[in-house]
């Protein structure tokens, strides 16, 4: 997963930025360079959240779960330490920033490297408790006096990547650097320079270590960003857990396509739905939506911001919970109703003993086989629900609907043809 940012709506992500480094198919940043986020005050700043009474905050007090900090977090404070040095001859370590809502959390060094012209400084993000790809990562960021009048300029360094594709909250060509991670740096910068008589004009180079080979395993290079990874974060704090990188991908993923002009997007569970999408409608790339369990965080962004088609492909067992009116179709948090499949079993003219027989089965996939052997076409009755549910989501949005139910081994087990609300 990607840094799950706590500001971000629900995902992946730090799933808010350029890019969400999302690992697909699962979804959701410090520095173990000392010690976590909250622990002795290093890398902490979480005590004025956990007093919060409600919201995110409050969910993370009460599962105990130790949150973490994004890549853009991580990022500012190296650029702090590597300006101050640059200025001073010496790095602050830890050193201490200050985040959009008011945190001050101080970062443990894990490099320092001062010479002629410029100064490094590295950070191991700590993503805390989150299942974050880039957890663990060393985020070096190399500091160099700019041309006077230059302001700050972001360069992307080794495992940074390139935003490559429109749709995206940064031009073509710029380094995969958030707003606001770019926004906490200049500040931060501003703050060294008054401090200790430097003049602002500065060449700020982030790199991650391995991150080009992170980077493949996220959304990154089918967003169009290129040769690393995002450095994100709306609020700096990863909330472990909070869905929100993946969801923040799906997001950007809606974005990129309509930038691109695409009309018709997919919104899958998994690479062998996806791969099913792919040879039925032969979509694009950059048209796929890792939709993982996610279902209504696709719908719901469509309803705001419309492709005029989407196919929905998923497993059979995903879609039925999707049909039954799931809009989460993670296995914790919702599960087949087989009763549901029973009486969709009925309407496709199955008999009292058939219905019994789908309603006790052990699984979904024993059910298909059930109905299927008595020449009840239950996949395609669950894609229509399926396609039902989704349509009801999107209320008056114009986005025709269209369904793909598979198997495990990608057999199409259930279509249902595209329909738009009237």
């Amino acid at each position: 997963m990607a840094e799950a940012d706590e500001g971000a709506r629900v995902s992946t992500d730090e799933r808010g930025g350029p890019v969400a480094d999302g690992t697909p198919g699962a979804h959701a940043e410090a520095v173990q360079a000392s010690v976590g986020p909250g622990a002795n005050g290093t890398q902490g700043g979480h005590a004025e959240a956990a007093q919060a009474s409600g919201g995110r905050a409050a969910q993370l007090k009460h599962t105990g779960l130790r949150p973490g900090w994004t890549t853009g977090a991580c990022a500012t404070a190296a650029t702090t330490a590597a300006y101050t040095a640059l200025l001073t001859g010496g790095f602050p370590d830890p050193v201490t920033i200050t985040l959009p809502r008011g945190q001050r959390p101080a970062f443990a060094l894990a490099v320092e490297e001062l010479a002629d012209g410029r100064a490094t400084a590295g950070v191991v993000k700590d993503a805390g408790d989150d299942p974050d790809v880039t957890h663990g990562a060393l985020v070096r960021v190399t500091v160099r006096h700019g041309a006077p009048g230059s302001g700050v300029v972001f360069r992307a360094g080794p495992g940074v990547g390139t935003v490559t594709k429109p749709g995206l909250p940064l031009d073509v060509g710029e380094p995969a650097i958030n707003p606001v991670p770019r926004r906490l740096m200049r500040e931060h910068v501003a703050e060294v320079a008054a401090a200790h008589g430097g003049t602002g004009d500065v060449v700020v180079e982030v790199a991650v270590d391995g991150g080009e080979e992170i980077a493949r395993s996220t959304w990154n290079p089918r967003l169009g960003i290129l040769g690393g990874l995002s450095i994100l974060g709306t609020t700096g704090v990863v909330v472990p857990y909070s869905c929100s990188a993946w969801i923040d991908s799906i997001r950007r993923g809606v974005d990129v396509a309509r930038a691109a002009g695409r009309t018709h997007v997919a919104g899958c569970t998994g690479s062998t739905s996806e791969r099913v999408a792919v040879e039925v409608h032969g979509l694009p790339q950059d048209a796929l939506l890792d939709m993982g369990d996610f279902a209504g965080a696709v719908l719901k962004y469509l309803r705001r911001h419309p492709v005029p088609r989407l196919t929905v492909s998923g497993g059979f067992a995903k879609l039925s919970k999707l049909a039954a009116g799931h809009l989460d179709l993670h296995s914790s948090r919702s599960q087949v109703d087989k009763t549901f499949l029973a009486d969709l079993a009925r309407l496709g003219g199955a008999d009292d003993a058939l219905a019994a027989a789908v309603a006790d089965a052990n699984t979904a996939l024993e059910a298909l086989q059930l109905a299927a052997a008595k020449g009840v076409p239950l996949g395609d009755l669950v894609a229509r629900a399926a396609r039902t549910a989704a349509l009801d989501v999107l209320r008056e949005a114009p986005v025709a609907v269209d369904v793909i139910c598979v198997d495990r081994a990608g057999t199409v087990v259930g279509r249902a043809a595209p329909l738009a609300n009237r």
